[in-house]
């Protein structure tokens, strides 16, 4: 195999302007997601100094996922992907300027700081569904994977530079300014996607309600590698996810400096960003199974070894590992669930791994702050990340149509 195929695959920039557009809005949109994520883990830290609240913004982004997620998912297999995914973004955008007004004025408890978080995480939950047919209905089958490497390079990038940006213009301009830059940055968003034709669903439009909820999850009970993908990704986020600990970490290990708040985000991005570019065999490969239960695994192994490390430089690498571990899982489980959900069920499906992908981090971390505030948290990371390294086993040993890399035939 050449050189060139080792490196990430550039032919959905070359062939497609229109998902070009897309990757520039979501890039951006990105980057304010991360800067304010760092932001509001920071603000609820000096308003509690408390792990638990810090893990409580965590409940805050994924209690509206979990409740709205799946019914968003059946509205999107119903509508125009298009317009759910612009109105979303605009409702997203007001959260962001409400978060820059009340960091600016500085009279709201932390109360009200989790509402708004919550607020729009509930947008977040309506468009992401929406969002998730964008690539396989803009690119052929042969480039999605590219696409999705593409799309995860970028992420993995932005997570690099904002929390680290994040820290900075907390420190210099204060909450408000972070927050505000978030605002701006789902204008960008907004811009790539309004270019769009209309999307509705290929075949029969879902039912309307929570019939069309359990027809979503019969398909996701009947078909056997992307439930498997799902579960491992589970085991991943709620199980063995470190972010809420960060502050308290940081404090311990750094004296809690909100610009090194951020150096624990973009660890785990380098390692992201590094194997995301180098991600060509990987897509090349058509064993993503295999590779998002090694990926899972790594991710596990690395986080509990952070735990037991008491240099937080040799630490700092151990989130390196795991962030290139777990790059290369995220991206093997969304060409999964992308490339064997019919398209009709495609919004359904991305709503499952969206509660997954993103609110099973947030219960994760509200899991883990919890426990470091009944023990430590060392003995948070260490115990995560021992029970993802055996749920992932338990899933490779169920799903042998993972490990060997062979999807399994569809189920009704």
């Amino acid at each position: 195999m050449s050189v060139s195929r080792t490196f990430i695959d550039v032919r959905p920039l070359r062939t497609s302007p229109v998902f070009r557009r897309l990757l520039v809005g979501r890039t951006v949109s990105v980057l304010g997601s991360f800067m304010t994520m760092v932001t509001v883990m920071y603000q609820v830290w000096e308003m509690t100094h408390s792990a638990a609240w810090s893990g409580a913004v965590g409940l805050a982004q994924a209690l509206p996922l979990v409740c709205f997620g799946l019914f968003a998912g059946a509205w999107a297999d119903r509508g125009d992907r298009r317009r759910i995914y612009l109105a979303a973004t605009v409702g997203q955008a007001v959260c962001s300027l409400l978060l820059a007004l009340q960091g600016f004025t500085g009279n709201v408890p932390v109360a009200g700081v989790l509402a708004l978080v919550a607020a729009q995480s509930a947008c977040a939950a309506v468009g992401g569904p929406a969002a998730g047919v964008f690539v396989p209905r803009v690119l052929p089958k042969e480039q999605v994977a590219s696409g999705l490497a593409l799309y995860q390079v970028t992420a993995q990038s932005m997570m690099l530079v904002g929390p680290a940006l994040g820290g900075l213009m907390l420190g210099w301009f204060g909450l408000g300014v972070c927050y505000l830059l978030d605002a701006l940055s789902f204008l960008i968003a907004f811009y790539g996607a309004f270019g769009l034709p209309a999307l509705p669903p290929e075949g029969e439009p879902s039912r309307a309600g929570l019939h069309g909820v359990v027809d979503g999850l019969r398909f996701l009970a009947g078909h056997r590698v992307v439930r498997g993908a799902l579960v491992t990704d589970l085991a991943v986020t709620v199980l063995s996810m470190p972010a809420s600990l960060f502050p308290l970490i940081n404090e311990e290990r750094f004296g809690g400096d909100p610009r090194t708040l951020g150096l624990f985000m973009s660890a785990i991005a380098i390692g992201g960003v590094t194997a995301s570019a180098l991600s060509g065999r990987v897509t090349h490969l058509g064993r993503p199974g295999l590779v998002m239960l090694c990926g899972a695994g790594v991710w596990g192994a690395a986080l509990a070894a952070f735990g037991l490390m008491r240099s937080p430089w040799a630490g700092l690498g151990l989130l390196v590992l795991a962030g290139a571990a777990d790059a290369l899982s995220v991206l093997s489980r969304t060409t999964i669930v992308q490339t064997r959900t019919p398209d009709a069920l495609l919004g359904r499906v991305t709503a499952a791994e969206q509660i997954v992908g993103q609110a099973g981090p947030h219960l994760g971390n509200m899991r883990a702050g919890l426990v470091a505030g009944a023990t430590s948290g060392a003995t948070a990371l260490v115990t995560g990340g021992l029970l993802c390294l055996l749920a992932v086993a338990w899933v490779a040993m169920g799903t042998p149509e993972l490990r060997a890399g062979v999807p399994a035939p569809e189920s009704a």
